[in-house]
């Protein structure tokens, strides 16, 4: 699959967007009770787990195929699940499919109602764009993209979804979780005034890496150990801190930042072995209004772990983490009611919207929040105040020249005030 020459991150500041326009298909999906048949497009811990979730979530669904760009991950994912829900995983030999190009067989072939992309995030908005045009309603994990071309491919792809009346869910699950959905209601209320910053923090230690085999070519290394490359992950600030940054834009009522700062680096993850990607970052995401979004995000070994999101008031303190609520004058508030599997939950919320014939659409707000984590990314990488309109518009695109097996050199680890 050729992809065009992409320019280089410092001209990506004076690019600018082309979107194309495509020709869009009515919908087709299962009503009332009738039973809903996923497709599982990436077959790793997520996948499976998002299967599982959506099959706990409604009785009446069963898997009918799986693809992935590995053949071993096939049997695991098959046998896991197969394990746990016995009948309601319906997928014979012929309808496991691997490669690149797999997901399109699969989508070409099979009689199937959701399809679910949970590969990698470089591999999104190709993979959206194909199940959509094709009529499916579609389920995809976070974040939607690591580029902006990406992004706007998505934002395209909502658009469509919407048209032909398509669920078109994200993975951004915190929205889901009662508990985050009354303290998000609580600060919207105003009980702590006017928001004027939010503190979010990611910090972690490190995360898995797959030992290198000597047949692995160097498109094999990166698919393999993908959390690694920025062009597969987007970097850990895309991958994994975008979900503080979706619940900060959740709590701004989806406002965009106007412009990021920040700095990061690459101080433990010296070796080769992990790619090109950093270990930390701090960022200021700044508002039209003097808002700002102070975001925090570290994988280190033996260092202080937090994973928060503080909301400052005019009238008073919320931590969404801990559904709390400090308000002036003393007093607090604590969410007490249902607790619910937020995984499980959103999937809920999903086949019901889609056996009530309104199916959900969240992906254009998805594709933004992502956008926040690649605005914030790129100010990092190269040291500079970047715009929330130039990083929207900018062409510079992190995919390979082309998908498959073989030569991808590794693009160099980012210096900031010389990328």
């Amino acid at each position: 699959m050729a992809q065009p020459t992409s320019p280089s991150r410092r001209s990506f500041l004076t690019t600018s967007a082309v979107t194309t326009a495509a020709t869009l298909a009515p919908a087709v999906h299962a009503a009332g009770n009738e039973s809903l048949k996923i497709a599982l497009i990436g077959a790793g811990g997520r996948g499976k787990g998002a299967v599982r979730d959506a099959m706990i979530a409604d009785k009446n669904t069963k898997l009918v195929a799986i693809c992935d760009i590995f053949e071993d991950f096939l049997g695991t994912a098959h046998d896991a699940l197969t394990k746990q829900f016995k009948n309601r995983v319906d997928v014979p030999k012929e309808r496991l499919f691997s490669g690149f190009d797999g997901y399109k067989q699969l989508i070409d072939t099979v009689d199937c109602d959701i399809v679910f992309l949970c590969t990698p995030p470089g591999f999104r908005p190709i993979h959206l764009a194909y199940a959509v045009d094709k009529g499916k309603h579609v389920f995809a994990e976070k974040p939607m993209a690591v580029d902006a071309p990406g992004v706007r491919s998505v934002i395209e792809s909502a658009k469509k979804a919407k048209a032909k009346n398509l669920l078109c869910a994200s993975g951004y699950c915190f929205r889901y979780e009662f508990a985050k959905r009354e303290t998000v209601k609580r600060i919207h209320d105003g009980m702590i005034g006017d928001v004027m910053n939010i503190q979010a923090t990611y910090n972690t230690g490190p995360i898995w890496y797959r030992d290198v085999k000597p047949d692995w070519d160097e498109m094999k290394v990166q698919v393999r150990n993908w959390y690694y490359y920025s062009w597969l992950s987007g970097d850990f600030i895309v991958e994994q801190h975008c979900h503080n940054l979706d619940k900060a834009m959740w709590v701004l009522k989806d406002e965009l930042p106007i412009a990021a700062t920040g700095l990061g680096g690459r101080q433990v993850r010296t070796d080769p072995k992990y790619g090109n990607i950093f270990d930390h970052f701090s960022t200021i995401f700044e508002y039209a209004n003097g808002q700002r979004v102070f975001s925090y995000c570290r994988q280190m070994p033996k260092c202080h772990g937090e994973i928060s999101d503080i909301v400052f008031g005019t009238k008073g303190i919320a931590k969404l983490m801990g559904h709390s609520i400090s308000a002036t004058g003393g007093a607090k508030w604590r969410y007490e009611g249902e607790d619910t599997d937020m995984y499980v939950q959103e999937h809920k919320d999903f086949i019901a919207s889609i056996r009530a014939g309104k199916p959900i659409n969240d992906m254009e707000n998805a594709a933004k929040s992502s956008l926040m984590g690649i605005l914030g990314r790129e100010a990092c990488y190269t040291g500079k105040r970047i715009e929330w309109n130039t990083m929207m518009n900018s062409t510079m695109s992190m995919a390979p020249k082309q998908y498959e097996w073989g030569s991808n050199p590794v693009r160099p680890i980012p210096m900031p005030g010389v990328a």
